[in-house]
């Protein structure tokens, strides 16, 4: 990484008011983050906690043999590759390693998330258009 790059991902910490980011490229990473409490992040950081409903989307314990599909990253989640397209799966929906289950807008990029385990969905645990956190369960399954 250059410092130009480097630069580039200190400008987009603070365009969408992240407070940390990680990049890793050819066995070098790299992490910058920044402070959201001082009193001028304030406003923004309050704006964005109460849409990120995380304890309602955590399984409960009668699931714990259930496998969970997370969110690889910080996003919105998106439940179809188009708005009038039909979802990529429903519950009760048969799940193959590799098949794409939803997309996470990060930073205008459309990434498309695989599933790394096959079973059953039994539970789709994130609205569409919903906001969802690193490591967030999004899907339920049953190996």
């Amino acid at each position: 990484m250059n410092q130009r790059e480097i630069r580039r991902l200190a400008e987009l910490l603070r365009e969408y008011g992240l407070s940390e980011v990680e990049v890793e490229r050819e066995g070098v990473r790299i992490r910058l983050r920044r402070d959201l409490a001082a009193p001028s992040a304030a406003p923004a950081a309050a704006s964005v906690a109460p849409a990120l409903p995380m304890a309602a989307a955590a399984p409960d314990a009668g699931e714990a043999h259930l496998l969970t599909i997370e969110a690889p990253m910080v996003g919105t989640f998106y439940q179809a590759p188009s708005p009038d397209a039909s979802p990529f799966i429903r519950d009760g929906d048969r799940v193959k390693k590799g098949q794409v289950v939803c997309i996470i807008e990060a930073m205008k990029l459309m990434n498309e998330i695989e599933s790394k385990v096959a079973g059953r969905v039994v539970k789709v645990l994130v609205e569409n258009t919903q906001p969802v956190e690193y490591d967030q369960p999004l899907f339920l399954l049953e190996p």
